[in-house]
């Protein structure tokens, strides 16, 4: 039937319609975001909301919404989602329809779809509605997607909302969600959710507020044709206190002559009491199903003989329910709970009933969550125990994890009230609470999924594979909470448990070898990791175990670090199985070790080949943002960096914010090398900023130090370089291989400084005393801290020579062989690097007196720094060459210095450690005058002080030695 509520005019709003209008703008200009509706019950959020939808329909955008509703403890996975993409898939653009077939987990999803066979990852289906709602945002745009009653959603569609906010970059694409603010008690769900979107830029919150006087006398007007009395118009204020809901219930009471009832709810009561008794309980039955319920159920459940139309016509002419395309819906959720509350709890518990039969007489009318929610409410605890093992069956093919532990833990609930329980389920209590531990491991509730797990363990008595099994379910969720000890110990008694099975649990026995490996490698005990991993490759082989052959693989290959060459042996033979058995998270998993492995063994053009391989697979497979997605990203990054690509790359888009913090982090090696103005800025505040991710101190610290040397601020460098050694070193170990790159870029600063002292004439003891200190950190950590015992790879052995030939320089060595050293080393691939140390190299030359060698040296770090775009290695080789007074190609010898000559004089001065008055008495000059020449010297050489200005005058060659 076709029926639905009178529309009244929209009144007031102004201001919120704007904020709300101008999101959508920005949305449409390629700036998509979140706008977080937050008010009270009635106040009028849902009105608002239509206006604006009407607005942007009106203005050629398009709008959908989606539903959240209330089921208690019982979750439906992604439900207004869900609605979402029903909505933009009825009739799909080109574009929509090429992302459902690129994207095969949308089927989850979607009406009538399964999605693939294969496993998959939350984050594909994730990446998937990302993706659908851009090219739906293309085609329509600019697309805006209502997500109300945001207090009701369950705990999957939070975690894909906060994914969206994250992953939208420049789609057309407004995301709306609205709650109630008078919901959200101090643990509710959506409150940390809130807290932590409000953190992202492109989040804006409206609070929206109750009608003042002025609006609620043009509502109320609105609502009667005519202006109310004013004393009728105080007292709705006063008993409404704004809200518009409240106040259109007490006006419409009003205006029918009888005294204005006391409470809210007396108004709402006395509304239903006015309807038919066939509609009256048509009412009351809809709200055991909450604000929505879906037509052709109601009428499965209303009582045989009612005229269901007649009395849903009387219904909507009342102001009580509504029509939503297939749905009936209260004209508010206030009304939907006055209405249940006033029933008896026995006419509840019936009423429920009703809608379970209804249910499980017509499947299609209701999901097996919803079936569980009636089940439980109506008492009936074995119809509860099914459902809600079948409705957790639901949520795993959805992969909602959330909502997965939600319904297990439901039934182990009600287990022990259930003595059929097993029969009934098909199972056992022991692989139900593995199954429980497993969705808890993939919400990321470590915690629980251990308890879970541990009580499956616990619970196991005479069944020697289940034992195995169950622990080794326990130390893999160990692991995840980085307990490798206490998984250690756990393969030790599932190894025990099997140690007289015999062949027929060969595959149990590789798991626990697989994991063993995996487990003692975190525990850094390699010899015992090694030997697991290799005893469970070969078990797994005879059994036919491809996927622990592969998980034992990969744990093998980072074992094996004294032969590079067979670790990427390993690693290919897993990727190879990982292919064959369709596991993309392990594939994904061995692409990302494999393109390590090449990195680090100097290999780069074969990592780089490694590193784009699997950015494709994570991109076709939605896991561009998953953990080993986003280290593939950071390998692509420092591998296209290692090469001599400088150039900014793609815009490093949007993901969680440790993720895009990491992007951003390695995109800083870059950026400092070709001279990008703020590098210091940007690289402190990364070092600074919102993570806790210590790799990211490392980068961005290491590259803030590199920055500050090249922008003449040694001092702050060698502080800075000194702090995050040791706070590093805290955190991992005093001998982190990272300390040997951090102690050669102190050690250059250091030099940098002792040059200067030398200049000023005075005592650099005390800079030795600490580059030597420096020094012997960088040879300790080369010994001791090598990856996993194995040897110093290529990289590590570099920064280790150019850590020895700076020292050489601070000490004010001549000998060029420690920089003719470094440049080889580095000479594997790292052409920034090479070329820097090159420049280095041709500085020693030349101060030995070698000029035809160090013309050779320069003119190829010139070549390089010019080719790769390195702008201050760039002037640091012309100044080197001016100094020198070599002949680089393309820049003419003895070019013209951009000091005067007077200015050229007074910096000679300061660098000899005068002050302005010392220098004013030398030149004959007033200090005045000696400040006005120092000025325009800083100005014209980008300086923030004399210090500066006397290293950037040393390094240009403006300074004679």
């Amino acid at each position: 039937m076709s029926w639905s509520a009178a529309r009244m005019p929209f009144i007031a709003r102004e201001a919120e319609i704007a904020s709300l209008l101008a999101a959508v703008g920005r949305a449409a200009d390629g700036e998509p975001g979140l706008v977080l509706l937050g008010a009270d019950a009635g106040v009028g959020k849902t009105r608002l909301l239509d206006q604006v939808s009407r607005l942007v329909t009106a203005d050629g955008g398009r709008v959908v919404t989606g539903h959240c509703i209330d089921l208690g403890g019982i979750g439906l996975p992604y439900l207004p989602f869900v609605e979402v993409l029903r909505r933009l898939t009825e009739d799909p653009a080109p574009e929509v329809s090429a992302v459902v077939t690129e994207r095969p987990a949308l089927g989850r999803l979607l009406p009538g779809g399964t999605g693939p066979e294969e496993p998959a990852e939350r984050l594909q289906l994730f990446d998937g509605v990302a993706a659908l709602l851009a090219a739906a945002g293309r085609a329509h745009g600019p697309l805006v997607v209502v997500l109300e009653d945001l207090h009701w959603a369950d705990a999957s569609s939070r975690d894909l909302l906060r994914f969206l906010v994250a992953r939208l970059r420049t789609e057309p694409v407004l995301l709306v969600g609205s709650y109630r603010a008078d919901d959200l008690h101090r643990r509710h769900p959506l409150r940390p959710v809130l807290a932590d979107l409000g953190r992202h830029p492109r989040v804006e919150r409206i609070d929206l507020a109750p009608f003042d006087t002025a609006e609620l006398r043009a509502f109320t007007t609105a609502l009667t044709g005519a202006p109310l009395p004013e004393e009728a118009l105080r007292r709705i204020e006063r008993r409404s206190e704004g809200n518009a809901y409240f106040a259109e219930e007490l006006t419409e009471a009003g205006t029918t002559g009888a005294e204005l009832p006391e409470t809210l709810a007396e108004v709402l009561r006395a509304r239903v009491e006015d309807l038919e008794p066939a509609t009256r309980r048509l009412v009351r039955t809809a709200a055991a199903a909450g604000r929505r319920v879906s037509e052709p159920l109601l009428r499965a459940v209303a009582l045989p003989g009612d005229d269901v139309d007649a009395a849903l016509r009387e219904a909507v002419a009342h102001h009580v329910l509504v029509g939503e395309d297939d749905r009936v819906a209260f004209r508010h959720a206030l009304l939907a709970e006055a209405v249940y509350a006033d029933l008896l709890p026995g006419e509840q518990v019936a009423l429920h009933r009703d809608y379970l039969r209804a249910i499980a007489e017509q499947p299609t009318l209701g999901t097996a969550a919803e079936r569980a929610h009636h089940a439980l409410l109506a008492r009936d605890d074995r119809s509860a125990l099914s459902a809600a093992r079948e409705a957790a069956t639901e949520a795993a093919r959805l992969l909602a994890p959330d909502e997965e532990l939600r319904h297990l833990e439901t039934v182990l609930r009600l287990w022990p009230a259930v003595p059929s329980a097993a029969d009934e389920l098909g199972t056992d209590r022991v692989r139900l609470l593995l199954t429980a531990a497993a969705a808890g491991g993939r919400a990321g509730l470590t915690t629980r999924a251990v308890q879970l797990a541990r009580e499956a363990v616990d619970s196991v008595t005479d069944d020697p594979e289940l034992m195995a099994t169950a622990e080794i379910a326990l130390a893999r969720q160990l692991l995840a909470a980085e307990r490798a000890d206490d998984a250690l110990a756990a393969t030790t008694r599932a190894e025990a448990a099997i140690a007289h099975a015999g062949d027929a649990l060969g595959a149990v026995r590789a798991w626990v070898l697989a994991t063993r490996a995996r487990a003692a490698l975190n525990a850094d005990q390699d010899d015992l990791g090694e030997a697991a991993a290799a005893a469970a490759v070969t078990e797994a082989r005879a059994a036919g175990a491809v996927d622990a052959e592969a998980d034992a693989l990969i744990s093998l290959a980072v074992l094996v670090v004294d032969d590079p060459e067979r670790a990427a042996e390993l690693l290919r033979s897993a990727l190879d199985l990982a292919r064959r058995s369709g596991d993309r998270g392990t594939e994904l998993r061995c692409t990302y070790n494999l393109a390590a492995n090449r990195f680090y063994a100097g290999e780069l053009v074969e990592a780089a080949t490694v590193t784009e391989a699997g950015l494709a697979l994570a991109v076709r497979t939605g896991l561009s943002w998953s953990p080993y997605g986003l280290e593939l990203r950071l390998f692509q990054e420092i591998v296209r960096y290692a090469r001599g690509d400088l150039s900014p790359g793609d815009p490093a888009g949007s993901g969680p914010v440790p993720a895009t913090a990491a992007l951003e982090g390695v995109r800083m090696y870059a950026a400092v090398a070709r001279g990008d103005a703020g590098a210091v800025e940007r690289a402190l505040d990364l070092l600074h900023g919102p993570h806790e991710d210590t790799m990211i101190t490392l980068i961005a610290g290491g590259c803030a130090v590199d920055a500050l040397t090249w922008a003449g601020r040694p001092e702050e460098a060698v502080a800075l370089a000194r702090r995050l050694i040791d706070e590093i070193g805290r955190v991992w170990s005093h001998v982190f291989l990272g300390g040997i790159w951090l102690s050669a870029l102190a050690l250059a600063a250091l030099a940098d400084l002792a040059a200067l002292d030398r200049l000023a004439g005075r005592d650099p003891t005390a800079r030795l005393t600490l580059g030597d200190d420096l020094l012997g950190r960088a040879d300790r950590t080369a010994e001791r801290g090598r990856p996993r015992g194995g040897p110093l790879g290529p990289e590590g052995r570099a920064w280790l020579a150019r850590a020895h030939a700076e020292h050489a320089r601070l000490h004010g060595d001549r000998d060029p062989t420690p920089w003719a050293t470094a440049t080889a080393s580095f000479g594997y691939g790292y052409r920034y690097e090479e070329a820097r140390t090159r420049w280095r190299w041709a500085e020693a030359l030349l101060v030995s007196g070698d000029r035809e060698a160090a013309q050779r040296e320069a003119t190829e770090a010139w070549a390089t720094a010019r080719a790769i775009a390195a702008g201050p290695l760039v002037t640091a080789v012309a100044d080197l060459a001016r100094r020198g007074r070599l002949d680089l190609p393309g820049m003419a010898v003895g070019a013209g210095s951009v000091l005067t000559a007077r200015e050229s004089e007074v910096l000679a001065l300061a660098a000899a450690g005068l002050s302005n008055r010392q220098i004013g008495e030398r030149m004959y000059i007033s200090a005045k005058t000696v400040s006005v020449h120092m000025s325009r010297v800083l100005d014209k050489l980008g300086a923030s002080g004399r210090a500066e200005a006397v290293s950037i005058g040393h390094r240009r060659g403006l300074i004679e030695s």
